[in-house]
Formats: structure tokens, C-alpha cells, sequence
């Protein structure tokens, strides 16, 4: 994927954008022939950008976010990024067979970092996910929270500028979900990561995002965006999250009417 460059302030070059999509479209083939799933998107994400990504079951998010990290291919359309993209799914997909740790290393060591380094870096980063100590665990001696911090180090070994993020808390309960917003707020915010994410969840989108962008159901388009101009932290009880929550709800309601989903 290409990169724009332009140059900083220092005279070195730095990225225009972490990820730009410009007029995707995707087809899949389907019983009835070829089923439009996106169709005609455009969106920016600029460096150290946070933006969460809306909308009803099936409208194409998740194929967005696959399109973005390079596992397919849009069927029109051009995706640019900075360099290649991490990406962090529902599912925490650790090898159970290898330790918190050495799950970690295997992203080191896929980067090319040398072995000799690879351990340091490794529990420098559960540091960072503020799992310090965890470095021997197994995969079935951590808690789900735990599991998806894991999923979150090793998401970051790969020192990628963009983070893509398909839904990574929405299998846990309430309590660890509002603690690991935090902990991805923090960690944005130290490393200034770029990050897409999806979700279907509103509250989840106006407590994360910088900007909120609602794509109607399938096929799916940019129907709408928000920029979320509250100060960090966050919580997902307050008032100026929960009035945003409503006005973009109210919206997502409507596309699900106009585009008959139930």
C-alpha cells in the first residue's frame, strides 16, 4: 500500500494521512449473483487520529476494516495507509500453547527483531497493557480482560503506526469493558497511534473516538460523521457522552428504517 509523504516541520517526511480510502467499493458472490456489501466510501484517517466506525450487523464494517488491513481486496477503489496496519479482532486468537510473553515475541520475532531482544521488548510491552509480571502465563490463566490486553501488546510489537480494532471488547463484560477503554485511551494517547475502530455499540464510539463515522446498512456508504469535541477522560455515564449517544442512535435508527433492517 502507498504513502503519502510531505514534509515536517524538521525537515524529515511524515505521513499525510495513517489511512485513506477513496470510492471503495466491494462485491461478494452470492446466490443471486454478485452482492454489493460497500459501495462508493471515502474516508481519511489523519495521523494519531482516533475514529470508530458505525453501524448496523452486516453493513460492511468488518469488511471495511479487512479491505484497510490488506486481507482482501476492494472490488473498486484505491486504500492507501502508513506502512502496514496492526489489527486486533473480537477474539483474542493467542496460541494457547505458548505463554503471554512468547505470543508477544512471535510478533518480535516476525518484525525481525533479534531473539536476544525480543523478551526485554516483550515484557516492556505488558508493561505497557499493565500486565507486568504476566510474561510466563498461559493463555487458559487469564482472565478475558487479560487475554485482550495480551491480544493488544502484541498487536502493538508489530510498531505499526495504524491500529485497527474489529470489536476487541465486545465479548467482555461491562466492568473490564469501561476498565480497557481506559486502558486504550492511555495507550493512544502515549503512543499516538493512529486507530480505526469498529463497533456497533454507540456509547462505546462517543467515549473512544475523536470522530464518529456511521456507515448506512448494506450496501454500506458514509452516511454521516461527528467529531467528538469532549475532553479525555471519558466515562460512558456522562451527560455530554449520553447526549451525543442519543442524537448519532437516533441516526442509526433511521438508516435501519430507511434501508429496511429490523
Amino acid at each position: 500500500m502507498a504513502t503519502t509523504l510531505a514534509k515536517a516541520a524538521d525537515g524529515t517526511e511524515a505521513a499525510t494521512h495513517a489511512a485513506r480510502i477513496t470510492h471503495v467499493s466491494k462485491s461478494f458472490a452470492g446466490p443471486a449473483g454478485q452482492q454489493l456489501v460497500l459501495d462508493d466510501v471515502s474516508l481519511d484517517v489523519a495521523p494519531g487520529e482516533f475514529v470508530t466506525l458505525l453501524g448496523a450487523s452486516g453493513c460492511g464494517k468488518s469488511t471495511l476494516l479487512n479491505l484497510v488491513a490488506g486481507l482482501d481486496r476492494p472490488s473498486a477503489g484505491t486504500i492507501d495507509t502508513d506502512g502496514r496496519p496492526a489489527l486486533m479482532f473480537q477474539e483474542h486468537a493467542l496460541f494457547p500453547w505458548l505463554t503471554a510473553g512468547k505470543n508477544i515475541e512471535l510478533a518480535l520475532k516476525l518484525r525481525g527483531v533479534p531473539k536476544s531482544e525480543r523478551r526485554d521488548k516483550a515484557e516492556e510491552l505488558l508493561t505497557l497493557v499493565r500486565l507486568g509480571g504476566a510474561y510466563g502465563k498461559r493463555v487458559h490463566e487469564l482472565s478475558g480482560g487479560m487475554r485482550q490486553r495480551v491480544a493488544m501488546a502484541r498487536a502493538l510489537a508489530q510498531e505499526s503506526r495504524l491500529l485497527l480494532m474489529d470489536e476487541p471488547f465486545a465479548a467482555l463484560d461491562a466492568i473490564t469493558r469501561d476498565v480497557l477503554h481506559d486502558e486504550l485511551t492511555r495507550i493512544w494517547r502515549e503512543t499516538k497511534l493512529s486507530v480505526l475502530f469498529v463497533t456497533h455499540n454507540v456509547r462505546e464510539a462517543v467515549r473512544l473516538a475523536e470522530r464518529v463515522v456511521l456507515l448506512s446498512s448494506r450496501p454500506g456508504r458514509v452516511a454521516r460523521e461527528w467529531t467528538v469535541d469532549l475532553p479525555h477522560p471519558r466515562r460512558i455515564e456522562d451527560a455530554a457522552v449520553a447526549e451525543l449517544s442519543v442524537e448519532i442512535t437516533e441516526e442509526l435508527r433511521g438508516e435501519i428504517r430507511r434501508h429496511g433492517r429490523h
